[in-house]
């Protein structure tokens, strides 16, 4: 008898492998997978302004990076306790300085410039259809920075807007990426259950129309994998929201047989190996048993194409 419904995502038809850069754009779904990635020695990176949630203002950040857009203290806002901030970064770029904050929008802007000049696979996590968009001028913001609630609109993007949007980007400055798209199976109860549930599935069928439309373009179903593979609450964290450990794992496992080549998942097992032992606490850290498996490692991580030089400290410490 089967007791679940199993989901088996496409493979991508390019496959991820070490030598590839990443960009990671979107909800914090997405940073999930990529501190999971960074964790395993992929070059990954993203969301160097913080998450973003919505479909636009993942397009906003894209769009400004590729005009090489400057960020000047002009173009922040200041709040009711005096400190600056932009609209289309996350609260840790907050501060006093006006000059310092639009700097380190600045850095970030640029960074993420340079990675999509150079990343040839792009993943991008939406987590909700709904944007707050400032009555002063119409923008959606990616931030609503804790600002008095009669500044903004709140309003859900329709599928037409997402896909006009996204189908502009996807046919021009990232006609020559692989991009993976996802829905974030985090649940938006902020939203209430209704509220997500619409949010969701106008995300869901603007990516379906997006994946038909885009040759370049893929979908990988996390969504689906939490709330119809596993579909039990025993799978997300305390707070009901948010996959739980072993959810996220099992995530990560579907994703590793659609995205990466046998050789890629063979050296991420060899990677695996060598964390696990860099993360064993030894019972006795003079023994001269582990003082030689030490040295082995170390060795290995030596003779690897990865950067090791963290963990080498680590167990050099110990001998």
């Amino acid at each position: 008898m089967k007791f679940r419904t199993e989901i088996t995502p496409t493979p991508l038809p390019r496959k991820i492998g070490y030598d590839d850069e990443l960009l990671m754009l979107g909800s914090c779904f997405a940073d999930e997978m990529r501190r999971w990635l960074a964790s395993l020695k992929f070059r990954a990176s993203g969301n160097f302004a913080g998450p973003l949630f919505n479909p636009a203002s993942i397009a906003d950040a894209i769009e400004r990076a590729q005009r090489g857009e400057e960020i000047r203290p002009t173009d922040l806002a200041q709040g009711a306790d005096g400190r600056y901030f932009s609209y289309h970064t996350s609260t840790l770029y907050v501060g006093d300085d006006p000059q310092a904050v639009a700097a380190r929008c600045q850095e970030a802007n640029q960074a993420l410039a340079n990675r999509l000049a150079t990343a040839r696979h792009l993943i991008i996590t939406f987590g909700t259809a709904w944007v707050y968009r400032l009555q002063a001028t119409g923008e959606v913001v990616a931030n609503c920075h804790k600002q008095p609630q009669q500044r903004f609109r709140r309003e859900r993007l329709s599928v037409e807007e997402i896909v006009a949007r996204w189908s502009a980007l996807l046919e021009g400055p990232l006609q020559q990426k692989q991009v993976l798209l996802t829905v974030s199976p985090i649940r938006h109860l902020g939203d209430g259950l209704e509220g997500n549930a619409v949010s969701k599935a106008t995300l869901r069928l603007a990516v379906e129309q997006l994946v038909e439309r885009c040759s370049n373009c893929r979908y990988f179903p996390a969504y689906e994998l939490l709330l119809d593979d596993l579909r039990d609450y025993r799978y997300y964290a305390d707070d009901l929201c948010h996959p739980s450990t072993q959810a996220l794992a099992y995530i990560r496992e579907r994703f590793a047989e659609a995205a990466f080549s046998e050789q890629t998942k063979q050296q991420m097992k060899e990677v695996e190996h060598l964390l696990r032992f860099c993360a064993h606490r030894p019972y006795d850290p003079a023994s001269e048993e582990y003082q030689r498996q030490s040295r082995e490692v170390i060795r290995a991580m030596q003779e690897s194409p990865f950067d090791f030089s963290e963990e080498i400290a680590l167990l050099r410490s110990r001998l």
